[in-house]
């Protein structure tokens, strides 16, 4: 449902040591249009929460700021601290850029992609989501969304087949893009056996999980593995998770959107951690 009032910021949340992925400069990933998020081409950030959450992360380096007159006043209405001068800009010049069905609400910010941390400064505790090449931006931007919203310590992504941080994610993540951590790994199952080693309690989630999530004993900290929509999680995967679970519905369809699906297991895991 959107929202009909602007949303007060929350603290961004950022690692203490947050460093590029070993292995170079851009840590080999390749997101869409082959550009890596971690090279010198800057994260296109729009959209009233998006870019104020990155304008009030410490953590964000914002290149450049462009606003309608319209926008511009609102920040100035709002006491906003702005790194950089906001470079006045209308309105269809914006959409130019973005596409005509970019919702961007008159700002648009250029800014360096966040560091990735390094996945042994995962917390020790709490809830941490696993994405097994998940590659359409908006699903990772909503999934993102939903993890700010139960307070998840990170998502830990593959290098390759994942959406860039940047654009129609960072929209769609609606500010969690600076408030959720993302923890860049090469290799998925290796990084869950590290998990696992640190005392990740792993539990992917497949409509043809062995039991319903809700009925499954969950410790802290735990990981929810989600896989991309049609194939699932894939083999090795599944393998390494500790269990794998389904969410139990009660109508005639039995699966949803992976976002959708990362939302009612956020929630059914932290009503039974919040319980245990």
């Amino acid at each position: 449902m959107p929202h009909t009032r602007p949303q007060k910021p929350g603290k961004p949340r950022h690692f203490a040591r947050p460093q590029r992925p070993k292995g170079g400069r851009d840590g080999g990933r390749e997101g869409f249009g082959g550009r890596s998020p971690y090279s010198d081409g800057p994260a296109i950030l729009y959209g009233w929460h998006t870019v104020m959450a990155a304008l009030e992360n410490p953590a964000r380096r914002i290149r450049k700021l462009f606003a309608t007159e319209n926008a511009a006043r609102r920040l100035a209405e709002n006491g906003v601290a702005l790194p950089v001068e906001p470079e006045l800009i209308r309105p269809d010049a914006i959409a130019a850029r973005l596409g005509p069905d970019a919702v961007h609400q008159g700002l648009l910010a250029e800014a360096d992609p966040l560091p990735s941390p390094e996945l042994e400064e995962l917390p020790a505790t709490g809830m941490v989501l696993v994405l097994d090449q998940i590659t359409d931006p908006h699903n990772v931007g909503a999934i993102l969304r939903t993890a700010a919203g139960f307070a998840v310590s990170a998502v830990v992504t593959t290098a390759r087949h994942s959406p860039e941080a940047t654009g129609v994610l960072a929209k769609s993540a609606s500010g969690a893009l600076d408030y959720v951590p993302i923890v860049t790994v090469q290799n998925l199952a290796r990084a869950m056996s590290e998990m696992k080693e640190r005392g990740y309690l792993l539990v992917g989630l497949d409509s043809t999980g062995d039991a319903d999530l809700a009925e499954v004993a969950l410790t802290s900290p735990l990981a929810l593995v989600l896989g991309a929509e049609g194939k699932g999680l894939r083999q090795l995967t599944r393998t390494t998770c500790d269990r794998v679970a389904r969410l139990d519905l009660p109508g005639k369809i039995k699966s949803l959107n992976v976002s959708n699906a990362a939302a009612l297991a956020l929630y059914v895991a932290s009503r039974r951690l919040a319980s245990s």
